[in-house]
């Protein structure tokens, strides 16, 4: 596999959250001694650098294809990285305390792509069972979702109860008409007050009857509309000249004696 090592310095050191950090001791390939190094585990790629404070990695390890396991060494606290092939290099690592070696074999163990593989599969397989229903998938009736509605608590209701109000209530003169619901079939009240209805409840009290002009009347009303712009005029002008003179006196005592 071909690696640009710019971008894997960069993904090594840049602010991403890495899955452990921490020094190891990491055993040569041709000396068997042991030197210490700083690990960090980003996903399957385990980066480790000669000090914490480095700003590129030494090296990188690629977590596919491979197994952790503990092993028998001279050094305490040792576990190895295997990967199979007959030419592959295995990879010596010892930690510092029993429970850094437990943190790093277990995160180890779960960076690799076939481990998630897994995971995914599980969780599919515990999905479909879920989706089947309890006890197995022997299922029950089952009601789809948003079928279930909410009993209404106390005594029964009925829609008979309330009266039913017109989407859009009549209007007349510029009011709602409450006297016009559909299917209300009553006679108006003339007794001059609201009342009761039969039920008990309050009645609004009727409304007075529309008054038509009649045409006489919308005679007069229409020569008085055409008379009002010659009296609008004349009142113009006559207060016109009043605020004319007031203005004219007050600009000559602004101007003093002259």
């Amino acid at each position: 596999m071909k690696l640009n090592e710019r971008s894997l310095a960069f993904y090594a050191t840049c602010d991403s959250p890495a899955d452990n950090a921490g020094f190891l001791y990491k055993r040569g390939e041709r000396h068997t001694a042991y030197h210490r190094r700083w690990f960090v585990l980003k996903g399957n790629m385990l980066f480790y650098f000669e000090e914490r404070e480095s700003r590129e990695p030494v090296g990188v390890i690629v977590l596919e294809g491979c197994t952790v396991e503990l092993c028998d060494s001279a050094e305490e606290f040792t576990f190895a990285i295997r990967f199979g092939g007959v030419k592959s290099r295995t990879y010596v690592l010892a930690a510092e305390s029993q429970a850094a070696m437990e943190s790093w074999v277990k995160s180890l163990s779960r960076a690799s792509f076939d481990y998630l593989r897994l995971v995914v599969r599980e969780l599919e397989k515990q999905l479909e069972e879920m989706r089947r229903g309890p006890a197995g998938g022997r299922g029950g009736c089952r009601q789809p979702p948003g079928s279930w509605k909410p009993k209404p608590s106390g005594p029964e209701w009925s829609p008979e109860r309330l009266p039913a109000l017109p989407a859009v209530l009549p209007k007349e003169n510029g009011c709602a008409v409450w006297n016009n619901v559909p299917g209300a079939d009553q006679s108006p009240d003339t007794s001059g007050c609201g009342g009761h209805d039969g039920e008990g409840n309050p009645r609004p009290p009727p409304l007075p009857p529309r008054r038509r002009a009649s045409s006489s009347e919308a005679g007069s009303a229409g020569a008085a509309a055409a008379e009002s712009p010659s009296i609008f005029c004349r009142l113009h002008e006559r207060y016109g000249q009043e605020v004319a003179r007031l203005r004219q006196d007050w600009l000559d005592r602004r101007r003093g004696p002259q």
